[in-house]
């Protein structure tokens, strides 16, 4: 018995939460650095609030994916957590524009970062759980339309207010524009209601149907898992692990405190080393006894990646170490590169700041209507030809930034972007799906998103000691390193064994 294919519509249902979940991402991308700087954030100080948000996701998405892989009650196995979320995160949306001060925007965005992730998450692993292996790029691909679609309304909407309803778009020092405020206060209306829809309309199978599922792939070895073990990682290797983590984090951290430079950003990346170490140690303990322990089940299983989940996850650094340098410096970089501006209570910097909520929705806008075309070509070529053309593509847009000074041209680049943002935000995952035991589909992607995160965390670590000591301040080279970044991406698209494509 295999997964019945679902139709257009039904597909659509259970994409259509990601809606509002980008929603979300996208006015805290576009808006929140611009919070922190009105709120008196330094420039090369952004980066270090913003890790808040990957930190979360660190944290957040291996347990609630491990959590839904093993829950079932009246709502299901992944939407209890879909509709959990979306209530966290529309209540800290509404808050987040009226903080008072920089250290409760900050730990806001904690908050907000951690509930979408709650929603979030579990999404990736439903296109996993309801759809046969020949429908998941069309699955990834429509909560790309999603995403984009929900990214475009988002980003544009501080510009909407302003120049189509003629909210104001600027306000005494320290405080947060009416155009930005009213702009989250729909965001979070959006993003619970776009959740409830694919809540009420989406069913789920039964841990009984997914069992037979995956039975009937073994048999008609159509799934690259059958070799997957249960056996538990060895405690000694844990310890011997973990030691080596430990040491490099602590040697870094003195290295750079004594003979080269420390800030708050490089003390959490090499403590972060240390403390991945940390835990291994502690799951080598926790596995010496008999009782079953979630935390050890998820470190055992970030041990046993699947080879091609390996590969992707190099892929997936460099191309969200890109996606986080444009996030945190797009702002400020469009802003003081291009239209000459650094006060950001001036007309003119609230101008470029609105700019940059177009562009992000044009990025958007671009991506949600490739995310059928990519579809399309992906089935004429391979899934991995798509996305190293796309990243190419995507490298060149960002590296743009840095040559142009119309800001009307910028929406070119943006196009670029929208087509890498595209096929990052499908490809890797229609191509992980097929290489992941069905029974650990939920925890697999939370652990995947480690290589969303890890890259993040690097991002807002260095970038910001980058722009004060080697870039003098210039946001547009963290832009330059972004573009680089992706091209590396796509070198390396070229080492990943997409399983589906071998079997056909």
């Amino acid at each position: 018995m295999s997964k019945p294919r679902l139709s257009f519509w039904q597909i659509w249902n259970m994409s259509f939460g990601f809606l509002g979940i980008q929603f979300g991402f996208a006015l805290q991308n576009a808006n929140v650095s611009r919070i922190f700087e009105t709120l008196g954030a330094e420039i090369d100080k952004i980066p270090i609030l913003w890790i808040a948000a990957p930190i979360t996701g660190l944290i957040v998405q291996p347990i609630i994916g491990h959590m839904s892989d093993k829950t079932w009650n009246r709502l299901g196995r992944r939407r209890p957590y879909f509709l959990s979320g979306a209530i966290l995160a529309s209540l800290a949306i509404l808050i987040m524009p009226n903080s008072p001060y920089l250290w409760f925007a900050a730990g806001m965005l904690w908050i907000m970062d951690a509930s979408i992730n709650i929603s979030m998450e579990p999404f990736r692993a439903f296109v996993g759980d309801m759809l046969p292996s020949e429908q998941r790029t069309t699955g990834f691909s429509m909560q790309s339309f999603f995403i984009g679609t929900g990214a475009i309304v988002a980003s544009a909407l501080p510009y909407v207010m302003t120049n189509w309803l003629g909210i104001s778009n600027t306000a005494p020092k320290g405080e947060i524009p009416q155009s930005v405020k009213f702009s989250f206060y729909i965001g979070g209306l959006v993003f619970f209601f776009a959740v409830l829809w694919t809540v009420l309309r989406s069913k789920e199978y039964s841990p009984e149907e997914l069992k037979a599922f995956a039975d009937a792939e073994k048999k008609s070895n159509t799934t690259n898992t059958k070799h997957y073990s249960e056996e538990q990682i060895g405690h000694k290797l844990l310890y011997r692990n973990g030691l080596i983590w430990i040491v490099i984090g602590m040697v870094l951290l003195l290295l750079f405190n004594y003979y080269i430079y420390i800030d708050l950003g490089l003390i959490v990346l090499f403590g972060g080393i240390s403390v991945f170490g940390l835990l291994q140690l502690a799951a080598g303990y926790l596995s010496t006894g008999k009782r079953k322990n979630g935390f050890v089940e998820v470190i055992n299983d970030l041990y046993k990646m699947p080879k091609t989940m390996v590969q992707l996850a190099y892929v997936q650094f460099f191309s969200w170490f890109a996606l986080f340098a444009m996030w945190i410096y797009t702002t400020p970089a469009v802003t003081h590169h291009i239209y000459g501006a650094s006060d950001n209570t001036s007309a003119l910097y609230n101008e470029g700041a609105n700019w940059v909520g177009v562009l992000m929705a044009v990025y958007n806008g671009f991506a949600a209507v490739m995310a059928f075309v990519i579809m399309w070509i992906a089935k004429k070529t391979n899934r991995k030809f798509v996305h190293m053309l796309s990243l190419i593509i995507g490298g060149l847009g960002l590296t743009s930034f840095y040559f142009i000074k119309d800001p009307q041209l910028l929406l070119v680049s943006e196009l670029g972007i929208g087509l890498a943002w595209a096929s990052i935000l499908a490809m890797p995952y229609a191509i992980l799906t097929g290489s992941l035991p069905p029974h650990k589909m939920g925890v697999y992607m939370g652990i995947f998103n480690f290589f969303i995160v890890i890259p993040q965390i690097t991002a807002a670590a260095i970038l910001g000691f980058f722009v004060r000591t080697l870039f003098g301040n210039e946001a547009i080279y963290a832009l330059l390193l972004g573009g680089l970044s992706m091209f590396v991406a796509a070198l390396l698209v070229l080492l990943v064994k997409d399983v589906d494509e071998i079997k056909k």
